[in-house]
């Protein structure tokens, strides 16, 4: 289980496959200079609920693994993240769909 930082307070769990995806849609967007909400939901073991922040380029972000090896990358669950980070609700997990067979296939 990885952990994500915002700004050194708050702090939130994610699971490291999670984590890559996220981690991987996040430094696309603030490498463009686009800021957004990512939003999740907290563990009841820490009161539950949701929680927001509004990431942008000076924004101190961790992202800390609890594995050393990275995931393979699902290119299909990049480009569903990323759909959400460009909607006015902004970023947030959604399921892993299954892998485009035809990923990376020439056409």
């Amino acid at each position: 289980m990885g952990k994500f930082v915002y700004e050194g307070s708050v702090k939130t769990e994610i699971e490291d496959r999670a984590l890559t995806h996220l981690q991987l849609v996040i430094t696309a967007k603030l490498r463009r200079g686009e800021p957004f909400p990512f939003s999740w939901r907290e563990d009841a073991s820490v009161g539950g609920g949701r929680t927001t922040v509004w990431v942008q380029p000076s924004s101190s972000l961790v992202f800390k693994y609890f594995g050393s090896r990275q995931p393979a990358i699902n290119r299909a669950w990049i480009e569903a993240l990323a759909y959400t980070a460009n909607t006015p609700t902004g970023l947030h997990m959604v399921p892993e769909p299954p892998e485009d067979p035809n990923a990376g296939a020439e056409g």
